[in-house]
C-alpha cells in the first residue's frame, strides 16, 4: 500500500550546535553583561596557564567561573576555596562543552576585607619560603658611617631620622633615596631605592620609612615586590613603617623592625655619650683586670722565692747530673766508634782475600784455553770437510758440459740463448762464442744447413 505524506504546517526550525551556543550566548550577554554574584568559592584550580578556574555554589545551585590571567594579576588576593566572595563579571557560553560559565573581572571577600586577605596570604606564601627566618636576618653593624634612607623626602618622618641622628652622632654619611610612600608608583621606587643601595655598595645599613596612616596607606609595604627586595638585599635593612602598633610584611622581611621612624633613627646608631660610657666603663675594667693580674703575678713570685745557697746547691746538683750525663755519653759514643771501626777492618779484609785482579787472571786463563780449543776444532772441521769437499769437486768438474770446451769445443750464444741450428742465427745477428779460455764476439755472413 501507498504511503501518503502528511503536512502539519510550517516546519521547525533546525539549529546546529554551533548555532544554538552562538544564540545562548547572545542572549545571555545582552542580559547578563555587568552583573555581581554572591557565593562560595569551589574547587580552584590554576594551571600552568595561569588562569584561575573555579565554582561559585551556594545551597542550591553552582557556576562554574573563570578568572584570565590578565586579570587575576590585579586582584587584591587570589581565590582560594571556602571563602565567601562577591564577584563582578559577565555571562559567556563556553562552546566546547556547551556550558554557561561567568567571566570574573574582580572579586571581593564578604565578611573579610580583601586587603587583610591578600595581607594573610602573601604572609604565609614568603614565611613558608623562609623569608621570615631568625637565621638568615643579619646583625647590624655597630657604628655605621654611611647610612642610606628610602622615604618620601618631604614630611615629618625624615626631619625626625635627620634630627635624631645628628643628635646622637653627629658627623655620619647619610643619603636619601626618595620615594613615594603611597598611591601609584610607589611601589616601583621604594623598590628601586632598597635596589639602589643593595647595588652601589655605598651603604653600609638601610632604613626604609614611613609614618603612620590605614592598612591602605601602608599597603605599598605589604607588596611581594618590596618584600623581596628587601630579602634580596646585600645591605641590612631596618623596616620603620606606620606606628607601634602597625605591621607590614616589610617588617616581617627586614633584619630589624623598629616601631616607629625615630626608634629606627636611634637604633641605627648609640649616642656620643653612650659611646663615651662604654669606653671609659671599658677602661675601668681594664685597670681593674691589670691590678689583679699583677696582684697574682706578685703572689706567684713571691712563692717561688728561695734563698741563695739553696739556690746554689740545686745548681751545683744539676751541674753534677750534667757531667755525669756527658761522661756516660762520651764512653757510649766511643764503644759505638770502636765496634764500626772493627768491622770497617773485617770488611776490608774480606775484601782483601777477594782480590779482582785474581778472578780477572783465572777468568783471562780459562778464557785463553776455551779461544785455542775453539780453534783447533774449526780446523779439525774445515780439514775434514775439505776432505770430503776434494772428490767431490773432481767428479762435479769431469761432468760438467765446460770440460768438453777443452777438446777443442765451442757454445755459440745469441742475445743469451745457446744456438742450436742456423736459425737461430740468421746472417747479419750478432752472435758470441764461448771457449775453454775466453769467448769470441761474431757476426754471421753466411748459414748453411
Amino acid at each position: 500500500m501507498e504511503q501518503i505524506a502528511l503536512n502539519w504546517g510550517v516546519e521547525p526550525d533546525i539549529y546546529s550546535v554551533s548555532d544554538l551556543t552562538q544564540g545562548m550566548r547572545a542572549v545571555l550577554t545582552d542580559h547578563f553583561t555587568d552583573i555581581r554574584v554572591a557565593g562560595e568559592i569551589s574547587g580552584t584550580k590554576l594551571p600552568a596557564s595561569g588562569h584561575y578556574y573555579f565554582t561559585l555554589k551556594d545551597e542550591i545551585a553552582q557556576i562554574r567561573c573563570v578568572c584570565y590571567k590578565m586579570t587575576a594579576r590585579y586582584l587584591k588576593f587570589k581565590p582560594q576555596d571556602g571563602i565567601a566572595v562577591l564577584v563582578r563579571g559577565r555571562i559567556d557560553v563556553y562552546d566546547a562543552r556547551g556550558e554557561v560559565q561567568l567571566i570574573v573581572d574582580a572579586i571581593e571577600p564578604q565578611g573579610h576585607g580583601a586587603l587583610q586577605l591578600a595581607f594573610e596570604q602573601l604572609k604565609r606564601k614568603l614565611a613558608m619560603e623562609g623569608l621570615f627566618d631568625a637565621a638568615r636576618k643579619r646583625t647590624l653593624p655597630a657604628m655605621p658611617e654611611r647610612i642610606g634612607i628610602v622615604t618620601s623626602p618631604t614630611g615629618a618622618v625624615i626631619r625626625d631620622i635627620l634630627q635624631i641622628l645628628e643628635r646622637r652622632f653627629p658627623g655620619r654619611h647619610v643619603r636619601i633615596y626618595p620615594a613615594l610612600v603611597q598611591g601609584e608608583g610607589s611601589i616601583e621606587q621604594v623598590t628601586a631605592g632598597i635596589e639602589y643601595f643593595s647595588e652601589s655598595g655605598w651603604a653600609e645599613v638601610v632604613i626604609v620609612a614611613r609614618g603612620g596612616g590605614s592598612l591602605e596607606d601602608l599597603w605599598t609595604f605589604n607588596e611581594e615586590r618590596v618584600a623581596r627586595a628587601i630579602a634580596a638585599s646585600t645591605v641590612p635593612v631596618i623596616s620603620a613603617v606606620g606606628h607601634e602598633t602597625d605591621f607590614t610584611i616589610a617588617d616581617f622581611v627586614a633584619d630589624l623592625r623598629a616601631p616607629t621612624a625615630s626608634a629606627a633613627a636611634e637604633l641605627v646608631i648609640c649616642t656620643r655619650q653612650s659611646l663615651e660610657d662604654r669606653v671609659t666603663a671599658g677602661e675601668i675594667k681594664l685597670r681593674q683586670g691589670m691590678r689583679l693580674s699583677l696582684a697574682l703575678l706578685a703572689r706567684r713570685f713571691h712563692g717561688l722565692a728561695v734563698d741563695q745557697a739553696r739556690l746554689h746547691r740545686a745548681i751545683g746538683k744539676q751541674m753534677q747530673r750534667v757531667d755525669e750525663l756527658d761522661y756516660w755519653l762520651r764512653e757510649k759514643w766511643r764503644g759505638v766508634i770502636d765496634g764500626r771501626r772493627r768491622g770497617l777492618d773485617a770488611v776490608a779484609a774480606r775484601l782483601g782475600q777477594r782480590d779482582v785482579r785474581l778472578r780477572f787472571a783465572r777468568v783471562r786463563a780459562r778464557l785463553e784455553a776455551c779461544e785455542a780449543s775453539a780453534t783447533q776444532s774449526m780446523k779439525l772441521r774445515l780439514s775434514k770437510a775439505g776432505g770430503e769437499w776434494g772428490p767431490l769437486e773432481a767428479h762435479l768438474r769431469q761432468l760438467s758440459p765446460l770440460k768438453i770446451l777443452d777438446r777443442g769445443y765451442a757454445i755459440v750464444e745469441r742475445e743469451g740463448k745457446i744456438v742450436k741450428s742456423p736459425e737461430d742465427a740468421p746472417v747479419g745477428s750478432e752472435i758470441r762464442v764461448r771457449l775453454a779460455e775466453g769467448g769470441l764476439a761474431a757476426t754471421v755472413s753466411s748459414a748453411h744447413s
